[in-house]
């Protein structure tokens, strides 16, 4: 080793005899700030070079040492699209559990597990979408109304709320913030004023927004992330808002997220969106112009399209210079340089972050921990709940009791295992004294009888199954077989579609004859994730190619004895795990009287029913009835659902509601056939176990509502208003079904009367508020006290809106004394002659309880003196 490079290695900190080459460039130095070696780097950049480096799917310039980089990866809930890995529960329910402390732990695992298995796809030399170190996670908008598909992953309908948990999981997923390196870069989206409906957002324009809703709804759980939790990412939204593109806008990028909020970091766009520009909102002429506008506005990565590719002829044409590129290019290298992208790995500690703590016992705990903490239990009439584990026979019926995929939400990745709702009750009472049917379709009140019976080939009956280990179907097939029953693959779990068969990377032929014996109408159930095309009789009656499974079903009529030739190609796409699924036949009505008949011996039914991510979620071709392209059009549950449980509540039975949803249900009729609900969300891989321990007692719930439990849609505004006014528990007037907030437990808790230090306050001052929460039950348990403020007078302000919150956990029959510290932002709110957010002078009102609503909740006057 020389003298220079010595030097080097004393000056980093660098392990003892290891030697590191002499930096050649600025840009090489690992001792410069990344801001500077990004500038030196990008000075040494072609203009071809800087655009392609501007896109999700960034080049490679071997030349300077700059490795492909995919800036889109998923970490929603768990590393996406991958696996195996810790499956958490959806954000929706990790919201319930208001515990934004535990909430750092889960997303702390998540980006151990995202840098364990980034570093081993870096020893195999492998770079490709959703493997990187960019996450596009959290999504703190507001879900302002049931209906949108993707509400279940956001942090509820509160502004407070959304901002404590969105500040939790950056912290977790960037790491310790006076490190050198960031562990994962995370990035707050949909930036700004998103939340469906998913059939319009790429033409939508948003023009009722007032800028009191904007401030106060809207913004801040962004600003609340930017300022700090300094997230290095913020992701534009598609829509316009006030007629200006949302990644084109000066105003939200350039002036609000910029020079008013100080974000210096990287802006990417949602996939897609930049094209929308003129596609779809027309205003830009052409991708030229389209590429000028958003870099200009603030724009710096595109996410698919690509119309950056357009960018030399927009610096050629004058549209955009390239220095204005440049401005980018540094912006986004310095975040690869602050990740130790650049650098080599004896320089940067997460790299050493090793496999053993994918799917680790420890992050089983947490993934555990947190479902247990998500379930809300909303009813329990009699105190049905927690049930024994000595009752004779307990019926578990329902369709979502045994799907497992359910409980693994949407943006997810896939667990080494998973434990089903039906299997954590069977672990708690034997399967001997479980009596398990699966009542009914989640939707449809009709089942499909299957027709394989009726269908041969090759003088064999079934479906004749060819698989190829390529996407063509090209040269000698893998493996053929003959399939028995309806088809139902994926390649989740790492499971194969055959012995032999790539996981990604296949093609697959089905065929068969179909013979019936019956003249009449039947329907062809269809689905998949990947590319797959029906046919019949050589003609193509349906196809998908989508990246998410949706239910599709096909009207047939067939005659009796005539020959059908069936054939479903299939073709596994990009990185997607694959599915397909086919059953076909006549569809019967669904009764009950077997249900009946089956369950006689149980007293207590426990009825596992909702709606599942395959019904909700982003912008999916799904169309059934309550259900349009992946948003809902009714928000109460399923008819057949809800005619299930009234059938077994007229048959005597004491039946015990799971719900299992993304979003609030409208569940009245089940309020009355019902004798307890619990509200179960989409709970992960522990999902199964967390739902029974909190059954049968071994986990006292202390989950509350994040968002409001509406009676129906007619409680509502039209879904594209967005307006805040009758929205969410902050400026709803009339009864909800289940108030924000609210969460039963086993145990009964009584909040005394709140002490303050000060009720008479400058605008600067904090409170010190001392609350007494006494536990008045049997059990110990977790109360969630929320303080919420309300401004008398305040014609066109919230109703109340949460400032605090804390989860409180007192032992049967004690008294735990609660000190809450509340700055002086609580009381801000906007002020409509200054037009902006402030502490105003006045009279405020302070609620604390234990829900939202006013009966649960008790007053403490605060004055803030005006300034002398």
């Amino acid at each position: 080793m020389n003298l220079k490079t010595n030097i080097v290695v004393i000056g980093l900190g660098l392990f003892c005899g290891l030697s590191v080459s002499a930096p050649k460039m600025p840009y090489q130095n690992p001792n410069l700030s990344s801001a500077l070696r990004a500038k030196d780097l990008v000075s040494r950049l072609t203009l071809k070079e800087k655009v392609g480096l501007m896109k999700d799917v960034s080049d490679a310039i071997p030349r300077l040492g700059i490795k492909k980089f995919n800036w889109w990866s998923e970490a929603l809930h768990g590393y996406a699209n991958q696996g195996p890995v810790t499956v958490f529960p959806e954000p929706v329910g990790m919201a319930a559990s208001f515990d934004d402390q535990l909430l750092f732990h889960v997303f702390d695992a998540v980006s151990d597990e995202a840098r364990a298995k980034n570093n081993e796809y870096k020893k195999q030399g492998e770079s490709q979408r959703f493997h990187d170190l960019s996450v596009w996670t959290p999504n703190v908008n507001i879900f302002r109304d049931p209906r949108w598909g993707r509400g279940q992953e956001t942090y509820g309908e509160d502004p407070y709320l959304t901002s404590r948990m969105g500040v939790a999981v950056v912290n977790g997923l960037q790491g310790p913030a006076n490190a050198k390196f960031r562990k994962l870069l995370a990035c707050a989206k949909h930036f700004a004023v998103h939340s469906g409906p998913e059939s319009t957002r790429h033409q939508l324009d948003i023009t009722d927004v007032t800028p009191r809703d904007l401030w106060e709804t809207y913004l801040p759980a962004f600003k609340t992330l930017v300022t700090e939790a300094d997230v290095r990412e913020v992701m534009c939204a598609y829509q316009r808002l006030d007629d200006e593109p949302c990644c084109g806008s000066s105003r939200l990028l350039s002036q609000i997220l910029r020079k008013d909020w100080g974000f210096k970091y990287l802006v990417v766009s949602d996939c897609g969106a930049i094209t929308d520009f003129y596609r779809t909102h027309k205003s830009s002429s052409d991708a030229a112009h389209a590429s000028a506008k958003a870099v200009l506005a603030g724009t710096d990565v595109e996410c698919v399209g690509y119309a950056f590719d357009k960018i030399p002829d927009a610096v050629a044409h004058g549209l955009i210079k390239e220095t204005d590129i440049n401005t980018s290019v540094i912006r986004l290298m310095t975040q690869r340089f602050e990740l130790g992208e650049m650098d080599d790995d004896a320089l940067v500690p997460w790299t050493k972050i090793p496999m053993s703590v994918v799917n680790s016992p420890a992050h089983e705990k947490i993934a555990l921990d947190m479902a247990r903490e998500s379930m809300t239990l909303l009813q329990n009439k009699n105190d049905v709940l927690p049930l024994s584990k000595n009752s004779p026979k307990i019926a578990v019926v329902g369709p979502n009791a045994t799907n497992t995929q359910m409980l693994w939400g949407n943006y997810n990745g896939t667990p080494l295992r998973t434990i089903n709702i039906l299997d954590g009750i069977k672990a708690k009472l034997g399967t001997g004294n479980v009596i398990y049917d699966n009542a009914c379709d989640l939707v449809e009140d009709k089942i499909t009888e299957n027709a394989l019976t009726e269908c041969a080939i090759d003088g064999k009956t079934g479906i004749r199954a060819t698989y190829w280990n390529n996407r063509n179907y090209e040269g000698s097939p893998v493996i053929t077989e003959q399939l028995t029953s309806p088809i139902a693959l994926t390649t989740l779990g790492a499971h194969q579609f055959a012995q032999g068969v790539n996981l990604e990377d296949f093609s697959a032929k089905y065929e068969t004859t179909y013979k019936p014996s019956l003249s009449g109408p039947i329907v062809f159930k269809f689905e998949a994730t990947g590319f797959a095309e029906l046919f019949i009789d050589g003609k193509s009656i349906s196809k998908t190619g989508s990246w998410r499974a949706n239910p599709n079903k096909v009207p047939f009529t067939v005659e009796a004895g005539k020959e059908y030739k069936i054939e479903v190609r299939y073709k596994q796409l990009n990185n997607w795990a694959a599915s397909l699924a086919l059953n076909f036949g006549k569809e019967i009505p669904v009764t009950y009287d077997a249900l009946i008949n089956k369950v006689k011996d149980a007293e207590v039914v426990i009825f596992v029913g909702g709606i599942s991510p395959r019904l909700e979620g982003e912008e999916m071709p799904v169309n059934l009835p309550g259900f349009n392209g992946g948003d809902r059009s009714d928000i109460e549950l399923p008819a057949v659902q809800r005619n299930c449980m009234a059938a077994l509540k007229k048959a005597g039975k004491k039946v015990v509601f799971v719900n299992c949803s993304g979003s609030a249900i409208a569940m009245v009729p089940e309020t009355e056939n019902c004798d307890a609900i619990l509200q179960a969300w989409y709970a992960g891989e522990q999902g199964g176990q967390a739902v029974a321990d909190v059954l049968f007692g071994d986990y006292n719930p202390a989950g509350h509502l994040p968002v409001t439990f509406y009676k129906n849609v007619q409680q509502l505004p039209d879904f594209s208003e967005y307006s805040m006014k009758g929205r969410t528990y902050r400026y709803m007037t009339a009864e909800p079904l289940f108030p924000f907030g609210y969460g039963l437990s086993y145990t009964t808790f009584n909040i005394g009367n709140a002490k303050a230090n000060k009720t008479v306050i400058a605008k600067t001052e904090s409170i010190q508020l001392n609350v007494p929460v006494t536990n008045t039950g049997q059990r110990d348990g977790i109360e969630l006290l929320q303080i919420y403020v309300r401004k008398p007078g305040d014609k066109d302000g919230p109703l109340k809106t949460l400032r605090a919150f804390k989860r409180v956990p007192v032992a049967s029959g004690k008294t735990a004394l609660v000190t809450l510290t509340l700055p002086a932002k609580t009381f801000e709110f906007f002020n409509e002659a200054d037009g902006i957010v402030k502490v105003s002078p006045g009279d405020y009102e302070l609620l604390y309880g234990t829900s939202s609503d006013s009966k649960d909740l008790k007053p403490l006057k605060i004055t803030i003196k005006k300034s002398i």
